[in-house]
């Protein structure tokens, strides 16, 4: 860990954006699950949903550029429980779902607390999901096709959502709180270490100034 590369994951985390996530539903190929994990870290989500199989998030994270590791994925069991747990915590649901009320993707306002919904490769957004959303987005199809790939068309929210907030001044301070940012920025840094600490229960031990852990609670 270089003192360059610990200022660079300290920044990247200050940018992170705790009311911002996606929530996939059986979205299962590795090759989509990677891609979107390149985006999300690249717009700042700190931490993604998904419902389905965690295999596919396992083998995504051999595959997308190292930087899957740096999002967090909290699984869920069925979608519909997890829709109304984020709406519960303050969140609206954006679903990406072609639909005769569908607004532009580009007029929804991002910077209030947001979930975006993605459907699984094959169905897209349930009906029943559908009905759950508070919004409907989809975006501008110009040609005979009448969707893109789901993480295409993830990337293509997503980076208007981020460019809402680079706007509203939303990634200008961190909004992480200080215990959150510091057990994150450990387990960036020293993502073993991490491992081994929280197998035994221990506490992680503190940062220096460049990124070394101050002391090593496994040193021989």
């Amino acid at each position: 860990m270089t003192p360059e590369r610990f200022r660079t994951m300290k920044a990247a985390l200050a940018r992170r954006q705790p009311d911002l996530t996606v929530l996939a539903d059986d979205v299962h190929k590795p090759h989509n699950i990677a891609a979107l994990l390149r985006t999300c870290d690249a717009v700042g989500i700190f931490e993604i949903h998904a419902v389905g199989s965690h295999s596919g998030f396992k083998r995504a994270r051999g595959i997308s550029g190292g930087t899957a590791p740096r999002v967090g994925a909290r699984m869920h069991g069925a979608l519909i429980p997890a829709m109304q747990t984020l709406k519960a915590s303050g969140f609206q649901v954006v679903a990406a779902h072609l639909t005769g009320d569908a607004v532009d993707y580009r007029n929804v306002d991002y910077t209030r607390p947001t979930v975006l919904l993605l459907g699984s490769e094959l169905r897209g957004v349930s009906a029943e999901a559908a009905a759950l959303a508070d919004h409907h987005a989809s975006l501008p199809m110009r040609g005979l096709a009448t969707s893109l790939n789901v993480s295409v068309a993830a990337a293509l929210f997503l980076y208007e959502a981020a460019r809402q907030r680079e706007a509203a001044g939303l990634y200008a301070t961190c909004r992480l709180s200080a215990e959150v940012f510091a057990r994150t920025l450990f387990e960036w840094c020293h993502p073993d270490i991490a491992v081994r600490c929280r197998v035994r229960g221990l506490p992680y031990p503190p940062l220096t100034a460049d990124g070394d852990m101050a002391v090593n609670p496994f040193a021989a």
